[in-house]
């Protein structure tokens, strides 16, 4: 019953924003009660361990190709984008990959035919401009085909990569779209902050933003899971988010703006969890965050790293998350060695080994493919034999630990790089089957 009503209320948000002739105040979706207790405890299913890799669309860093969208005619770009996410779907699958986390909302935009976000200028070069076909759907049909699982990866707060003015006049253009960007809708929402431009997570109506547009995605496609990316609180020393009158606004009766800050975002987390549960239980509801919560000498709980700490850094209490029973799985990414003394890759995978244990949520391991033959004076094992001992001591852990249920890779297009190929050649060897 719970499932029917919330469709229904999806359904009808949906059909109002398609049927307005001016852009709209709000495109927010009713939601159910957010969670305040934990989740009901589920009992624990059996799994396929996860080969997995993260396809990154943002910024064309993994797909789609940037000749596709250079003066191609429409028909020539979407053969192109197609057979480029073909041709990366068949060498996935050679090597034994069996789940990708597809970036589906690499900032303010889609790559799906949203009714609360334009089109993804990934896609063609201009926001709200129609690709001509799904990829989502076209992503999710290539790769089900081939025996594969499809996360739907989101960055929630993310609206733009950067604030320049060029950004801001394509931003503004959208005024006229259905769906129009969030930044001319809602600009009382937005804030900069590492040199982004960004929602502001202490506004409720923003949260609910983000939650129906999961909504929309977990109510239209036979996803198997949705994963939230690191970027919480996103703000660097000189490019902070100002959110001075959002505390004021919102934040009584806790101690500190921090405190503040990590509820909101747990807030964010209990009813995205809360709402794709309702709408279909088989959908796993994943975080990727920074591989270290706290550092011990801040916190006795904490991890014996002197790294940066999601807690402290993200606001992202990502341990507590796992305690409450909110997320499927958790997948830390330990971007480091094992001879990385400030965040040793063994330290932290144990670490989080023990967070899990006493609870149903899966752990997967982030490992950093991108520094596999790259030279660095702080992790040289890198570049040791073509990083090969590195790679298979961080993958021996993770198939020894009963407590680690898989490996993800950052990310796709590395796998593609002259300076990996030895690592890959490890990969197809011991995946690929």
């Amino acid at each position: 019953m719970l499932l029917q009503k919330s469709g229904v209320l999806i359904a009808t948000a949906l059909l109002l924003a398609s049927c307005v002739s001016r852009p709209p105040k709000s495109l927010i979706t009713p939601l159910p009660p957010v969670a305040k207790q934990p989740l009901p405890t589920q009992t624990k299913k059996s799994h396929e361990t996860v080969r997995g890799v993260w396809l990154t669309t943002v910024s064309r860093l993994d797909w789609p190709p940037l000749t596709s969208v250079n003066g191609s005619s429409a028909s020539v770009r979407i053969r192109q984008q197609q057979d480029a996410l073909r041709q990366k779907l068949d060498k996935l699958k050679a090597l034994g990959i069996n789940t990708v986390f597809f970036q589906v909302k690499p900032d303010g935009t889609a790559l799906w035919p949203s009714k609360i976000l334009p089109w993804s200028d990934m896609l063609t070069g201009s926001i709200g401009a129609d690709p001509g076909y799904d990829p989502l759907q076209f992503m999710l049909d290539e790769a089900h085909k081939r025996g594969m699982k499809v996360h739907a990866w989101f960055n929630p707060y993310r609206v733009s990569v950067n604030t320049k003015p060029g950004t801001i006049a394509e931003l503004n253009r959208t005024l006229p779209l259905h769906p129009a960007s969030v930044f001319v809708l809602h600009r009382d929402w937005i804030r900069t902050a590492g040199d982004r431009l960004v929602l502001d997570p202490g506004i409720p109506e923003a949260r609910d933003w983000i939650t129906s547009i999961v909504a929309e995605v977990v109510s239209h496609y036979p996803v198997d899971g949705v994963q939230f990316d690191d970027y919480f609180y996103t703000e660097t020393p000189g490019s902070p988010l100002n959110d001075n009158d959002t505390f004021r606004k919102y934040g009584q009766g806790f101690a500190s703006k921090a405190d503040w800050r990590r509820n909101n975002t747990q807030q964010l987390i209990e009813q995205v969890s809360r709402t794709i549960k309702q709408l279909n239980p088989n959908v796993e509801f994943g975080v990727s965050p920074a591989g270290v919560w706290r550092n011990r000498s801040f916190d006795p709980a904490g991890s014996d790293t002197r790294g940066a700490a999601a807690y402290d850094e993200s606001f992202a209490d990502t341990r507590r998350w796992v305690q409450l029973g909110l997320l499927d799985y958790i997948a830390p990414q330990l971007y480091w060695p094992f001879s990385r003394d400030a965040a040793r890759y063994d330290v932290l995978a144990k670490w989080w080994a023990e967070v899990v244990k006493p609870t149903n949520t899966r752990l997967y391991i982030g490992v950093a493919l991108y520094k596999v033959g790259e030279p660095s004076a702080k992790e040289p094992d890198w570049t040791v034999q073509g990083g090969v001992p590195e790679l298979k001591k961080q993958l021996d852990l993770n198939e020894t630990v009963p407590q680690i249920n898989g490996t993800i890779l950052f990310r796709e297009d590395f796998l593609n790089q002259p300076q990996t190929q030895q690592a890959v050649n490890y990969i197809k060897s011991r995946w690929g089957g």
